[in-house]
């Protein structure tokens, strides 16, 4: 799963760090645990204190970028993940640390702050020239997964004969999720880290119409891969939105643009600490944003 994801969850914990009172957390032979004495003890670590930025970050998000992340988009993106790892998605979520509700809460918060990176990023002419000389337009594949090399070969003798690759695709793919689909995968491009690099570099390389004529190794196991649609670049005018796209997924991956994002927002966000031993618990992103304007 994408990185600032994998972070998030660190994060999201079941904890509410505000109107803590007398209530009972937990009751011991020893005594009892209050909430306010949880609450106290929380806010002195950092693990406490990355809890209370990350809900004031989301506080500030939904209320600027709320109305621009709709439930379709969260639910599209939850999907993508669960059909990329198929049968194992629950361990991953388990392995994790999470539930689907929680995962989902988590993409909406990745989602929100991309919104802020849009925002807040001022593409060039010049950055869009540069991202261009190394564009790759969406491609559509289809594949036949198998455990062996040998199988593989017997795939490709098969197509060699003229068969028709859905045929072989059902027959012989073990990947249970398109394998009734004729082996077809989602378009992708070469911004995808999701797909082993072995069989995008592999799948880049055929024309369209064409297949792998030797099996190729990945993570998964063999593959053989059809091209069934390769677009042409074109030119550069007609992909200026996905140019950008591809500008703003780059500078999700990075932390020095994303601190610097988060500064500008929470610096707009009217925050205001009323925990007197919380009151630096931003300093590090609103300094640098006084930095950045200075």
């Amino acid at each position: 799963m994408k990185k600032w994801l994998i972070a998030l969850a660190s994060v999201f914990m079941a904890v509410t760090l505000a109107a803590c009172g007398n209530k009972t957390v937990a009751t011991t032979k020893g005594g009892k645990i209050t909430e306010s004495a949880y609450y106290s003890s929380l806010k002195s670590t950092s693990s406490g204190k990355q809890v209370l930025q990350q809900m004031i970050l989301n506080k500030v998000l939904e209320k600027d970028y709320g109305s621009k992340v709709s439930k379709k988009m969260v639910t599209k993106q939850y999907n993508a993940y669960k059909t990329q790892y198929g049968s194992q998605f629950k361990s991953v979520l388990t392995q994790n640390g999470m539930t689907a509700s929680s995962f989902k809460e988590e993409i909406r918060s990745n989602l929100l702050l991309k919104e802020a990176v849009k925002d807040n990023d001022t593409i060039t002419t010049a950055d869009l020239k540069k991202e261009w000389k190394t564009y790759q337009p969406k491609v559509t594949v289809a594949q036949i997964l198998v455990s062996k090399k040998s199988t593989a070969e017997t795939v490709i003798k098969k197509l060699n004969k003229g068969e028709s690759f859905t045929k072989l695709a059902k027959q012989y793919s073990t990947d249970s999720s398109t394998k009734n689909k004729g082996g077809k995968l989602s378009a992708f491009d070469d911004t995808n880290t999701t797909l082993d690099s072995s069989f995008t570099k592999a799948a880049f390389a055929l024309d369209e119409g064409k297949y792998t004529t030797t099996p190729v190794k990945t993570t998964y196991g063999y593959q053989v891969i059809k091209m069934l649609n390769k677009p042409s670049k074109g030119k550069m005018s007609d992909h200026t939105k996905a140019l950008k796209e591809r500008i703003w997924t780059a500078d999700m991956s990075s932390s020095s643009k994303l601190k610097s994002v988060v500064a500008k927002v929470l610096k707009k966000g009217n925050v205001s600490i009323k925990d007197s031993d919380l009151k630096n618990v931003l300093s590090d992103y609103l300094s640098s944003s006084s930095s950045s304007s200075n």
